[in-house]
């Protein structure tokens, strides 16, 4: 017995030497010479940040509601918003990539705890005469059975398994943010859309006074050649002009046709809008928005927090490649039951058992392992970039929408009294025409400049609600990050 401990001992001094020693060559893992990351863009690089000394005197802007849409004061345009967010197959597959990444983060957190696994194996077989069993084992056929419980559990000292599973939770977060911009997108489409079809139903009315116009100055004209007043060619011009304000008439209704079947599409409802009454652009109210380009944009935008995210998920692929340099430490442990004979399988005797350290370090991989991590500093290169590009163009996209609002704004002033100006030269026309003091030509003239304005007038009034709905969809939509993602993982300060 006194010559067992000194034994005991010897094996216990050469498992920590052991330990040392994979330590020591731990410390040897050469990481260098990688190229440093680029920087992210932030509100100050980009002119966004307000001064300090002017935040007290200037009130903060009003945040932008979730349901912007309900600001046109249209209940048909809620209900294709509601059913577009409900249905829409998009929509659908970004849940589905969330609920992906979620699963992600459930298998990333598994690794950090212990791990039971049970086996049975029974297998019938012939041992060798001629290897390490001797007869009568060698060269006779057993029945050989195993019957184990294994555990095992990872100790995360170089903190493997937790970079591993804090790039799984921005991947999550990055996925859930993208799911929010999807949704942001898919209501600005519908809105989008909607006011379009109520465009197209407004030239309709335009086209349709239009051709009652004709028709009118058609019978004046045939009244005044049959009174001998005017010719034949004034006749036959202006019955022309009849057909071609049906065609148009007709080229509208296609077009309203087709606008139909798109909103039917981003509902993911056939024949959707078929009960729906047809909008009016006058029936739609004016939202109202801000005239500036926020301070916060960067974080009222769901697309950029996707993007951040997807930069914290790249930054911790990278602390998880560093770590792949060093030992992995694992305790297992086994009991269970062996035998020859399955008879045998059941007995107490047959009992085995073990436990015990487990180190793996990496010594000599011909260079995987630095490859792997100048691949993950790529991705994470990428990865910024990419979202300094969607910052830019965040930046840029609500520049262009708030540039869009004034100038709109700015032309349907103008448009109005070139309409007025318009209207009256034309009803001058007519009447002196009529009385027999102008001739047929300055009434097509002024025909055509009075529809021209009428049909501006209606683009124009389409225009300030479109802006107006890319200027809610490019400040963000009214978005603002679940708890969920602030409880499942901060944005690390740190810059990769």
């Amino acid at each position: 017995m006194t010559r067992l401990l000194p034994e005991r001992a010897a094996h216990r001094v050469g498992a920590v030497a052991a330990a040392v020693l994979a330590l020591a060559l731990a410390g040897c893992a050469d990481m260098g010479a990688i190229p440093a990351n680029p920087a992210l863009q932030t509100a100050e690089t980009l002119g966004l940040a307000t001064p300090a000394a002017a935040v007290s005197a200037v009130p903060a802007a009003p945040a932008l509601d979730s349901q912007w849409w309900l600001a046109f004061g249209d209940p048909q345009l809620d209900a294709l918003v509601a059913q577009a967010v409900e249905g829409n197959p998009n929509l659908q597959i970004a849940r589905a990539r969330l609920a992906r990444a979620q699963a992600s983060v459930s298998i990333a957190q598994a690794a950090d705890k212990p791990q039971v696994n049970g086996s049975l194996d029974l297998t019938r077989q012939k041992f060798s005469e001629n290897y390490i069993y001797p007869a009568p084992l060698g060269g006779s056929v057993q029945e050989t059975g195993t019957l184990q419980l294994g555990a095992s559990w990872e100790l995360d000292f170089f903190g493997k398994n937790r970079t591993a599973l804090e790039a799984a939770l921005g991947t999550a977060n990055a996925a859930a943010a993208e799911a929010d911009a999807a949704r942001v997108m898919l209501s600005g489409n519908v809105a989008r859309g909607y006011v379009q079809w109520a465009r197209l139903n407004d030239r309709l009315v335009v086209a349709e006074r239009a051709l009652a116009q004709r028709e009118e100055l058609l019978r004046l004209v045939r009244d005044r050649v049959s009174a001998g007043l005017d010719t034949r060619l004034q006749l036959k011009q202006s019955e022309s002009s009849v057909p071609e304000a049906r065609q148009q008439i007709e080229a509208l209704q296609e077009q309203i046709e087709i606008a139909r079947h798109a909103l039917d599409a981003l509902v993911a409802k056939p024949n959707a809008t078929q009960s729906l009454a047809p909008p009016r652009l006058e029936k739609l109210k004016a939202m109202a928005l801000q005239q500036t380009i926020p301070a916060d944009l960067l974080g009222r935008r769901a697309d950029i927090a996707a993007a951040r995210w997807r930069v914290e998920a790249a930054t911790s692929d990278v602390a998880n490649a560093k770590t792949q340099f060093y030992p992995n430490v694992n305790l297992v442990a086994f009991a269970g039951l062996q035998s020859i004979g399955f008879d045998n399988l059941l007995k107490s005797s047959s009992q085995m058992w073990g436990v015990g350290p487990a180190i793996r370090l990496p010594i000599f991989e011909g260079g995987k392992l630095r490859a792997n991590l100048r691949g993950k500093s790529a991705d994470l290169d990428a990865a910024i970039e990419s979202y300094n590009a969607t910052v830019f163009d965040a930046v840029r996209e609500v520049a262009d929408q708030l540039s869009s609002v004034q100038s709109v704004a700015r032309q349907q002033v103008q448009q109005r009294e070139a309409q007025a100006a318009a209207e009256a030269a034309y009803d001058i026309g007519l009447q002196r025409y009529s009385a027999g003091l102008g001739n047929y030509l300055d009434v097509l003239t002024a025909e055509v400049t009075v529809l021209a304005q009428r049909r501006d007038g209606v683009d124009l009034a389409a225009r300030a609600l479109e802006s107006q709905v890319g200027l809610a969809r490019a400040l963000g939509g009214g978005w603002q990050p679940p708890d969920s993602i602030h409880a499942a993982a901060t944005p690390a300060a740190r810059q990769p």
